[in-house]
This record gives C-alpha cells, structure tokens and sequence, in this order.
C-alpha cells in the first residue's frame, strides 16, 4: 500500500525479492496534476501495472470493495508506506503476520505527514526509516526496527527523500524475516519524546525574518523542493528562494532590511543575524542567480523585504 515517489524503491524491492509473492498494490486514484490538469496515476501504480499486479485505487478505503477484496486475498503481511489515508481497522487486520509502515523518521520523533522536512528545518543530526506496526494513532504503533542515517549539513528535502528511499528496502529486508519467524519486536514508543509534523503547503514556505538566519537558512534547505521558499519585494511582487544560502553576522538593522544587493547575494537581516541568498525566481519567470535577477530589478540596501 504506497501511493508516494519514496515507496517506488520498496516497491521495486517487494517485486523481486526471492520468497516474496506480491498480490496487490493499493493507491491512491488518479489526479489531475500539472497546468493543464491531465489525469496522472500516482508513482507506483505503472510499475505494479507492467508487473502484471493487480492494482486497487479507492477513493476512500473505508466501505470500499477493496477492503473485501483484501480480506479474501487474506496476505501474510499488509506493507505501507506513504500510502496516503488512514486505515481503517479492517484493514489493518488484514494481514496473516502483520500490517506494518515504513515511516520516514526515528519514531516517536516526527509522526505526521512531513517527517523528512521537519528533520532539516529542525536541524537534528539524523534520520531514518522505522518499521512500525500499524495502529489506531497516527504512526503511534509498536517499533519493530530502524534504519538511521546522518544528515549533511548541506541536506534538503530531496537529498533526504532520495536517500530514505533507497535506504527503506534495506530495513524491510530485515523486517520480514522476523515477521515470517514470529520474532519481530514489539517495541513501545516513548511518547514523552514524540513530535508532530503536518501536511504542508505553499503558506509555510513564506520567510519570516523575525526568525533567526540560521532558522530560515535551515528552512530554505528541508523545503526544497516542496513547498518552496519564498520572500516579499517592497513592490510586494514574490521572489522565490532557493539553496545554498548561509547564516552570516548581522547588524541591528529591523528585520528583513537589505543590508548587501549585488554580486554576492543578497543579505538580508534577521532577529539574529543576517541570511545571505544566492539562488531566487521571479514570478513567472526561471529560476536565476541573486546576480541575474538584479541586472534587471533594483532592490537596494535599506530597502525593507517582507
């Protein structure tokens, strides 16, 4: 049960690994994407269709004759990852052995929907993939195992979500087997230590100069390439911003004051100290250097971003 980019390579791992006989695969329906809003399957639906898997998309799993379906299939194990709705009880019984996530974080750190930025944003030193057994709460179930990795201190949202990918078959390869064996732990969350993470959108990418620059340089990182970052002009058009950008002193400057505009970049002042970008795009235009964007826009010291 995956719908997201992230599960392609458990997916890929799932139909060919030796011992494992993949029966279904469960996602989301198609949607509309891009301007001209053409009807697109998500990720892992071609895959499983040219494997010659059967492929259920749902709209709503609940009352669905997917969940029948699934209950007469009668799996040993139900396998989830980024799947994308809540699953209902029957759903989660489903399974002979188990019905297990592969969740994009260290649990109980980042239960939610945006693990993977968070982590950045947050400036924690690592991550990971944990297998957990899927329960009522939000990614509040048993831990069966992790998987960790160390961050870079150059990591962004797609760095992290590349390498958590490739790294999730590695944790269901030790998974399964101890499933099969009836050995898998059943490890409790510690809920003095979890965190939550929501869905995003465009309005959390929104710098806000009152922060720290080593906050929104942190932010700039953890959402690109989703939601994206972004700055007002003082003519109130929005400048996209994008990394490598970098925490620098300050002055006592108000809060999003130019302080530098030029070949270097643009340095910006913030609660605690000042945030030099480099890389941006204008509306309706390509993304640019801070340079290539000034050759024809001016945008000066003492001038007051928002």
């Amino acid at each position: 049960m995956g719908s997201g980019e992230i599960a392609l390579p458990v997916l890929n791992w799932l139909l060919t690994a030796p011992g494992v006989s993949l029966e279904a695969v469960i996602c989301q329906p198609d949607k509309p994407a891009g301007r001209k809003n053409i009807l697109t399957p998500p990720p892992t639906k071609d895959p499983a269709v040219a494997a010659g898997i059967p492929v259920w998309q749902p709209e709503r799993l609940k009352g669905s004759d997917a969940v029948a379906a699934l209950q007469q299939l009668a799996p040993d194990v139900l396998v989830v990852m980024a799947y994308g709705q809540i699953l209902p009880r029957a759903v989660r019984q489903a399974g002979r052995l188990a019905c297990i996530n592969l969740h994009a974080s260290l649990l109980p750190r980042w239960r939610g929907a945006s693990p993977i930025q968070a982590v950045i944003a947050a400036g924690e030193a690592e991550s990971g993939i944990t297998v957990m057994h899927v329960a009522a709460g939000l990614d509040t179930g048993d831990i069966i195992l992790e998987e960790k990795l160390t961050l870079a201190p150059d990591e962004t949202g797609q760095s992290l979500h590349d390498r958590l990918a490739a790294l999730a078959p590695a944790a269901l390869t030790k998974a399964l087997p101890l499933l099969a064996a009836g050995t898998a732990p059943r490890t409790p969350q510690d809920t003095t230590r979890s965190t939550h993470c929501g869905k995003l959108d465009r309005s959390h990418g929104r710098l806000d100069w009152s922060r720290p620059a080593i906050e929104l340089e942190r932010q700039i990182r953890a959402f690109d390439p989703w939601p994206g970052t972004s700055l007002t002009l003082p003519d109130g058009k929005t400048l996209k911003v994008f990394p490598p950008a970098a925490a620098e002193p300050g002055t006592d400057a108000p809060p999003g004051t130019v302080l530098e505009s030029g070949k270097a970049g643009l340095l910006i002042s913030t609660a605690t100290g000042a945030l030099r970008i480099t890389e941006v795009q204008p509306e309706g235009r390509r993304r640019m250097t801070v340079a290539e964007f000034l050759a024809g826009n001016a945008l000066l010291p003492g001038q007051v971003c928002c």
